[in-house]
């Protein structure tokens, strides 16, 4: 190639060259002068994180102090959706360490959790809180395959004694979108926890704190370097509860044992609820349902194993609805006995009835439908059929005061409407009427007149299709279908007439507690203890008092009258000492507190009830209820109980009840064991050298 040429390719070239400087140039004066301020805030972005400080929860303590939940600092993992990096890749590597660790979390679980917060990809998505220290670890060595993963230290709820009080306490677990949607004052995030159950849902306001944030500086790979402004998170304010731990203990651990006992004869006996309540405030000392609720079960993903337990499978199973349902207050049961204190009140206060007068019992009611009696007792009184527990006389006794009567009593005790206990979901339970059973057998009898018309009309559709072109044909069939519909019609008035009226044999079951009658067990614990004070019908509650963070009393339960029933106080008093005849000589519970001291005397009612499920055999399966309180002379507690598949109320819950008055009464500590337990075991954290001690370092509080 010529010289010539060359030179003039070259000042080309150098022309190129200069133009792009000369446009690269113009370039960065543009960036320096005109977006200066833009491109400064967006390389500070990428070098500053906003991270949110969760705040911890409220503790909740017993009336005592002792605690019952608090927290616990945890690592949690997460998911910066914005800092990804080739996600699958990511996914699955992390899908592979996590697998050893949390075999039900899979790549589908992440990817499912990544598409719910598709509209929120702003915010760090949360796979698993409490991760254990050797995950960290692992974590860390695979920092570089692993972009977008972070792991933070952050409050998690803790309960140190357990499944203790599981239903009362409730559990937390993450918010969903339903709930997200409806919380008008925006305090949560997709990631928050929430109250689902029990104080912790029905206090979620108190108990919640408010989120803090950290600025922090972050070098290339997102790894913190320095931190530069923080905004402390304020923690929820704590509660101080009604319950008793000692007795919540007691109650657990008896009821525990007698449901283990009582398996062995009755194998479907899995399931009971009782509660203790201070019969002068209203305050709930103890509660337990079984089976079990541990709270800490529900802090990540249910495995299948839990949720089995929680949520049985099959249509029929004696634990369903399962153990996360709280069956003090949100299932109901026919009272059995236990409601014949209501009969006698109502029969007493309208002065129907000389609690002196005899009633002779042979075995079995003498009016039909002729309901039997647990046993032949002769000739009753009103103090001798409540020890003795007699069908026919209080049978009797509710067909003399009058179906109205009783209804009116039950409801002044509260019987079928929900006492306003603060705690959620509380079921309303039945109080039969006249009115409720013609409304409800009005639906089921015309749903099942239009179901047997329907099949009427297809029985013969089909056949006149058969006989088409047939005309004498058709017109027998015509004739016979307005005839089965004329005998149709006639049945079912009669069925109408007769189902939808209050029959006298509805007054005897309801006289004894049988029948529609359908009540919780917190309903039947308030109605004994307003018999105990004299008829006074108090709002059963859980929370005693609130109190900041800073030691300030915010709120206090004061103890609140819902009724002051319109009974005399006179049958009010003789239903109490009849009540006080089923622990004498002759009663069926005088055998569980004969040994009691004189000075404290138990007032009882025992109930043996009719389950009324499908599938039972209702001669020889039955729900055990107890109810009881005490001292007789100035009562000071209240206790219900029932116990499913129990079959004898005395024999079932009423153990239940004898060992929580043991020990309320010091008459015999029943949990000895466990404190000399306790006690060996603090003796020897003592005697453990300061050094030892020292070098426990949990490495979650480690400077990172």
């Amino acid at each position: 190639m010529k010289p010539k040429t060359i030179q003039n390719r070259l000042k080309v070239y150098s022309y190129i060259v200069i133009a792009l400087l000369a446009i690269l140039c113009i370039r960065l004066a543009v960036v320096q002068f005109f977006h200066q301020q833009v491109y400064q805030t967006q390389a500070k972005e990428n070098r500053i994180r906003l991270v949110a400080v969760k705040a911890p929860r409220g503790e909740i303590y017993d009336r005592n102090g002792e605690k019952l939940a608090n927290n616990e600092l945890v690592y949690t993992l997460s998911l910066s959706y914005l800092g990804l990096k080739g996600q699958d890749n990511v996914v699955d590597h992390l899908t592979k360490l996590l697998q050893s660790y949390y075999p039900e979390i899979d790549k589908d679980y992440i990817e499912e959790k990544i598409s719910l917060q598709k509209y929120r990809l702003f915010e760090p998505l949360v796979i698993v809180r409490d991760i254990p220290w050797d995950l960290v670890v692992e974590i860390e060595e695979n920092r570089r395959t692993l972009p977008g993963v972070t792991i933070t230290v952050e409050p998690l709820r803790a309960y140190p004694e357990g499944g203790l009080a599981g239903h009362v306490l409730g559990y937390i677990h993450s918010i969903n979108a339903e709930e997200l949607a409806n919380n008008e004052e925006s305090k949560y995030s997709i990631n928050s926890l929430i109250g689902k159950s029990g104080i912790e849902k029905q206090y979620e306001k108190e108990l919640r704190g408010k989120d803090g944030a950290r600025r922090v500086e972050v070098d290339a790979n997102g790894r913190p370097v320095r931190e530069l402004v923080t905004l402390e998170p304020l923690p929820g304010n704590n509660l101080y509860l009604t319950l008793d731990m000692e007795l919540q203990k007691v109650l657990e651990k008896s009821m525990d044992e007698v449901l283990q006992q009582l398996q062995k004869q009755h194998p479907k006996a899995k399931v009971g609820s009782a509660i203790v309540i201070n019969v002068k405030t209203g305050e709930i000392l103890a509660m337990c349902s079984r089976p079990a609720l541990n709270p800490d079960d529900w802090k990540g993903k249910l495995s299948n194993e839990k949720a089995s337990y929680y949520y049985p499978p099959g249509k029929y199973n004696p634990m369903n609805p399962g153990a996360e349902t709280n069956r003090a207050i949100q299932d109901s049961y026919p009272p059995g006995s236990t409601f014949k204190p209501i009969t006698g009140m109502a029969a007493l206060d309208k002065s129907s009835l000389d609690p002196s007068s005899l009633v002779n019992c042979g075995g079995a009611y003498w009016i039909k439908p002729n309901i039997k009696c647990t046993g032949v007792h002769g000739n009753v009184n009103y103090y001798s059929g409540m020890a003795k527990s007699c069908n026919t006389y209080f049978q009797e006794i509710g067909r003399r005061t009058g179906k109205d009567n009783i209804i009116h009593v039950a409801r002044e005790f509260g019987l079928g409407s929900k006492t306003g206990i603060d705690l959620p979901d509380e079921s309303q339970g039945l109080l039969p009427t006249p009115q409720w059973k013609k409304e409800i057998n009005e639906i089921l009898l015309n749903n099942r007149y239009a179901a047997t018309l329907k099949r009427l009309d297809e029985k013969y559709t089909t056949l006149e299709q058969a006989a088409r072109g047939n005309q004498e044909e058709l017109e027998k069939l015509k004739r016979q279908k307005q005839q089965e519909k004329i005998q149709i019609d006639a049945e079912h008035d009669i069925r109408y007439r007769f189902d939808t009226n209050w029959q006298d044999y509805d007054t005897f079951n309801m006289s004894i507690g049988q029948g529609y009658n359908d009540y919780t067990v917190i309903q039947i614990a308030n109605y004994i203890a307003a018999i105990a004070n004299g008829g006074y019908l108090m709002r059963p509650h859980v929370m005693k008092s609130v109190v900041s963070n800073e030691g300030k009393v915010l709120k206090t339960a004061k103890p609140e009258v819902i009724n002051e029933v319109d009974i005399s106080p006179e049958a009010i008093a003789m239903t109490r000492r009849a009540m006080l005849a089923v622990t004498q000589p002759g009663g069926t519970a005088h055998f569980l507190f004969a040994h009691f001291p004189p000075d404290i005397l138990i007032a009882t009612k025992t109930g043996t009830v009719e389950t009324g499920r499908q599938g039972d055999n209702q001669k020889k399966e039955f729900h055990g209820v107890f109810v009881a309180f005490a001292p007789f002379d100035d009562p000071e507690i209240a206790f219900a109980s029932v116990i499913e598949y129990g079959y004898h109320g005395s024999t079932s819950a009423g153990y239940v009840a004898r060992d929580v008055f043991e020990h309320y009464y010091g008459i015999k500590d029943h949990l000895a064991d466990e404190k000399a337990q306790v006690e060996e075991e603090e003796d020897g954290t003592t005697n453990q050298s300061t050094e030892n001690q020292a070098t426990e370092t949990d490495p979650r509080l480690r400077p990172r």
